[in-house]
């Protein structure tokens, strides 16, 4: 019975241990760019697919980009909170200029290309810590 449960431990260690693939990086307060996404066809799994793998693909291949965060709108009920987008992308740098060179890079005009088709709107906040 003390085997069993051993070996139950180690399974369940191991296995919450194993779900991270990335090494989580600290948040770089140097430079946040947030983006905000509205697709033409939110309900289309078949666009929210395209965009998340061409979005997801481009981030895995960014040498800028540090924390990464894509994010969809929970469902809240309170009048400050804009929940009338798709999806939202919090990206951190560690300047401004590692920031400049992101949106030059040809992993972030691959996605611009592949997915620009795909939404109306985009809205983009930069902002550099205090």
């Amino acid at each position: 019975m003390r085997t069993l449960i051993t070996l139950l431990f180690l399974i369940t260690v191991g296995t919450a241990l194993g779900q991270t693939t990335k090494k989580m990086n600290q948040f770089d307060s140097n430079f946040a760019h947030t983006v905000y996404f509205w697709l033409k066809n939110p309900d289309s799994p078949a666009d929210r697919q395209a965009f998340e793998t061409s979005l997801r693909t481009f981030l895995d291949n960014s040498a800028y980009a540090k924390t990464q965060f894509i994010g969809k709108p929970p469902r809240a009920g309170r009048d400050v909170v804009d929940g009338s987008f798709t999806y939202s992308l919090i990206v951190t740098f560690e300047s401004a200029e590692a920031q400049k060179n992101y949106q030059v890079e040809p992993p972030h005009k691959k996605f611009v290309e592949e997915s620009s088709g795909l939404w109306t709107k985009v809205i983009v906040y930069d902002s550099t810590g205090i």
